[in-house]
């Protein structure tokens, strides 16, 4: 697979999108061979959409860790082709959008889908990236389709959610796990009707084009988080003429389908869990031995499990939270808390991670259901029980703590139609993109983003050897060469190594 194979959306019957080029041909990629400078910096239109004050709406949605500082927010709504595979180029979908910054030149931000929505995303980045990329830029987070305020998804039944997250990956029984996936898909269907297969990276990249186009600027400037890079590198290849100065930060990996995917996370979380285990060393954290401790209480939840108001803990669900606190570097000391609160049978802390996964929680909806559809959307593999099954006992075996929980997930995307992928020419050329990969990321492991880094034309590869999900802001020395590049037009290094 092609880095920039198309990401699969649904079945369809139209004809393959040309990119457009000068007088409205299509481009003629042989032009764009060979290396190609930083492209420079153009004005965005400020006016072009209609933006509003939404300061207090942000510090809602942002919750009780909202950044602190004189950061001042304005919101707009954008409207794009729905262009779902049954009514190809039909309907309409609004678009969510928030600007920070006082820059002339746009620097747009897509996060995963499963995480936090690009809009509050980008405020949080906003206030830790320098000051100086504030005053060159104003950042635009986008709530990518399916994703919160863009049309946000929230089609699984509650208990159906819960069911799901709250699945001990080591039982022998997944019947129940199969049923529950099937509940998920089927209320999914119902609920969407044929806009279904529209929640995806391909149409998503679309978006982008669309917003590019009322900026009024001749490239897109993007900074893709996690996931969110897929949607970035797929715009690219279909734009190709249309890159700007752009930034991953743990780009998926091209190389792998949805098993080997799965595979590398469980792989990358037992590692991010060792190196959480050395920093609670370091902090005298109040766990005497982390994992030895999460065992103990996956142990002690198998006999009594925690009733919470939406979700119970169970093995599968506090699992699943230490997946999520694990991914959060700033979140290690809470995430500590919890763990000692829960072996006293106090789920608070844990409940408190879960939250925002399987709860609509301050004005945005739950981050799972966009997970889901737009993952399966994202992927054509479809496993079959038998061999999931196999599949769990295999990886519990090799990664003892989270090989079953990511085994399991592949019965998540079973009842869903597999996707049609879109075919395009690989990109033989690209300005110089930088990809930011973090030694020990869950979420989109180190040797993916690397792997994404290779198959990408004149990219520059930054590798942090810190742990979570993501570098910028996080690591001052990737941090500081992103905003080289971005206002200096620096690239820096390829292989660059940044310190812990």
């Amino acid at each position: 697979m092609s880095v920039l194979a198309a990401c699969s959306a649904g079945p369809s019957t139209r004809p393959v999108i040309a990119v457009r080029g000068e007088e409205n041909g299509p481009v003629d990629q042989s032009t764009l061979a060979g290396p190609q400078p930083v492209p420079p910096l153009d004005e965005y239109k400020k006016d072009s959409l209609a933006w509003a004050p939404c300061n207090e709406q942000m510090k809602d949605r942002l919750g009780g860790d909202a950044p602190q500082g004189d950061l001042t927010y304005e919101c707009s709504r954008m409207s794009a082709v729905l262009d779902p595979p049954g009514r190809p180029g039909r309907g309409t979908i609004g678009i969510a959008l928030m600007r920070v910054g006082t820059g002339k030149s746009a620097l747009v931000v897509v996060n995963d889908p499963g995480g936090e929505p690009g809009t509050v995303k980008a405020a949080r980045l906003a206030a830790a990236l320098p000051k100086e990329i504030l005053s060159t830029y104003t950042l635009i987070g986008v709530d990518r389709r399916g994703t919160g305020r863009s049309d946000g998804l929230a089609c699984v039944p509650m208990g159906t959610r819960a069911q799901l997250v709250e699945y001990d990956p080591v039982s022998t029984e997944q019947s129940n796990l199969v049923v529950a996936a099937g509940e998920a898909s089927q209320e999914c269907v119902l609920d969407l009707e044929g806009r279904l297969t529209a929640f995806d990276s391909w149409r998503a990249a679309a978006d982008l084009e669309r917003l590019r186009d009322y900026l009024g600027t001749d490239r897109l400037n993007a900074i893709g988080l996690g996931e969110g890079s897929r949607v970035i590198t797929t715009y690219a290849q279909r734009y190709p003429n249309r890159i700007g100065r752009t930034v991953l930060d743990g780009a998926p990996d091209p190389t792998l389908d949805q098993v080997g995917v799965l595979e590398s996370r469980a792989v990358a979380a037992e590692a991010t869990l060792e190196a959480f285990a050395r920093d609670c060393k370091i902090r005298t954290c109040a766990l005497t031995n982390p994992r030895e401790d999460v065992q103990a209480l996956l142990t002690q939840l198998r006999t009594t499990r925690v009733r919470g108001d939406y979700i119970d803990l169970t093995p599968g669900s506090a699992l699943n939270a230490v997946a999520t606190g694990l991914a959060d570097r700033s979140r290690w000391p809470a995430l500590t808390d919890a763990l000692v609160k829960a072996r006293g049978g106090d789920g608070s802390g844990l409940f408190a991670l879960l939250a925002p996964q399987v709860n609509e929680l301050d004005e945005n909806p739950p981050r799972f259901d966009a997970g889901l559809i737009i993952g399966c959307n994202d992927t054509a593999t479809r496993i079959p029980p038998d061999r999931v099954k196999a599949l769990s006992t295999d990886w519990q075996t090799k990664y003892p703590m989270f090989g079953a929980l990511y085994a399991r997930q592949l019965l998540h995307c079973n009842p869903f139609p597999p996707p049609k992928a879109e075919k395009v020419d690989p990109l033989k050329s690209a300005p110089p993109i930088v990809v930011l990969s973090t030694a020990n990321d869950p979420l989109t492991p180190a040797p993916g983003s690397e792997h994404a880094a290779q198959r990408l034309p004149g990219s520059a590869l930054i590798g942090w050897q810190g742990s979570g999900h993501g570098a910028l802001g996080l690591s001052g020395c990737a941090t500081t060469a992103v905003r080289d590049y971005l206002i200096d037009a620096k690239v820096p290094s390829n292989g660059t190594v940044c310190p812990p």
